[in-house]
């Protein structure tokens, strides 16, 4: 198999193709323009730099464009960068499309919607049920495809739905330690707390924030969203309220982007849910790219650590059904 860009090593020369997820154009302290690409294959991606850009590059290098690239890889504050020496677009004759750069979750769709059914299935409130099942049913195409983020975790083909199976299965754990929780509330929040990314981000590949995204954001959106369900299905009872609280406080803290902390159980579980499955993608991905013995690259987003894959560890794959 080809090697991908996350198999490259600080001191290798990268002659292949590349798909622009972003493109931002800056200047030098000496009033020089660059562009900072973030480049992507199907394993992962790498930020790019081409210096002395211009304007025509600017036009040029723009999102879901694939570029024939090579330059060095380098090291940057602790991370791989791709110094851009020759870049140029490809064309019909380069023989490649979009989906060959494409990373996408490590379970097919229709597995992930049997789990996702199964839940709604399993819920006994029909209130709960039916809220749930009309707000997938309106969003199904892109709950399946979106990513559940531009960056961080999940942020792969189908990444929003594979987030959701996972938690799930955390969830059900969890509800049979602890009785006491409501599943039909802790499963519907799970599978409804993200569903505004389907608004908030621009599509599967190269996905970028919405006006409405920008502007508003998914939690406020699927917020919206329960209350005009509920006023379509004519329910009208506590459970939708308590359904949109769980949306509004999953992030937990003001900081963090919820205006409300969680304030009945459920949606104080989903929190530590998201979090953990959040962070054990970040992990995961980040260690899967050194061999053991070695420190990751930082992670911004957990709070810009290196982890230590430690010599024990066995050389495998990121479990799917975790």
């Amino acid at each position: 198999m080809k090697r991908g860009i996350q198999q490259y090593q600080v001191g290798d020369i990268f002659d292949d193709y590349l798909l622009i997820k972003s493109a931002a154009k800056g200047t030098t302290s000496t009033g020089k323009p660059f562009l900072t690409l973030i480049l992507q294959d199907h394993t992962g991606d790498i930020e790019g730099k081409l210096w002395d850009s211009s304007p025509g590059d600017e036009q040029q290098f723009v999102p879901e464009s694939i570029v024939k690239v090579m330059g060095d890889i380098t090291s940057y504050r602790g991370k791989a960068q791709l110094k851009v020496k020759q870049i140029r677009l490809t064309s019909t004759q380069d023989g490649v499309s979009v989906h060959d750069f494409v990373e996408t979750a490590p379970l097919p769709q229709d597995e992930m919607t049997e789990v996702i059914t199964q839940a709604i299935f399993e819920m006994k409130n029909p209130n709960i049920q039916r809220i749930t099942r009309h707000l997938v049913k309106k969003h199904q195409k892109a709950f399946l495809e979106f990513p559940a983020a531009t960056k961080n975790h999940h942020e792969f083909v189908s990444g929003l739905a594979f987030h959701v199976v996972s938690m799930l299965k955390l969830a059900k754990s969890i509800a049979h330690l602890y009785p006491s929780l409501d599943t039909d509330l802790l499963y519907a929040g799970v599978i409804l707390h993200d569903l505004g990314k389907t608004k908030e981000l621009s599509g599967p590949v190269a996905p970028s924030y919405t006006l409405e995204g920008n502007l508003l954001g998914h939690i406020t959106m699927m917020v919206e969203e329960i209350g005009e369900a509920a006023r379509e299905l004519e329910i009208d009872g506590e459970e939708v309220l308590i359904l949109q609280h769980m949306v509004l406080s999953h992030h937990s803290k003001a900081e963090w982007g919820s205006p409300k902390p969680p304030l009945v159980r459920e949606a104080e579980i989903l929190h530590y849910i998201d979090n953990i499955d959040a962070k054990m993608n970040m992990m995961d991905r980040a260690l899967s790219k050194v061999n053991p013995g070695e420190f990751t690259e930082r992670v911004f987003a957990l709070d810009n650590r290196s982890f230590y894959k430690p010599l024990t560890e066995q050389k495998k794959s990121v479990p799917t059904n975790l």
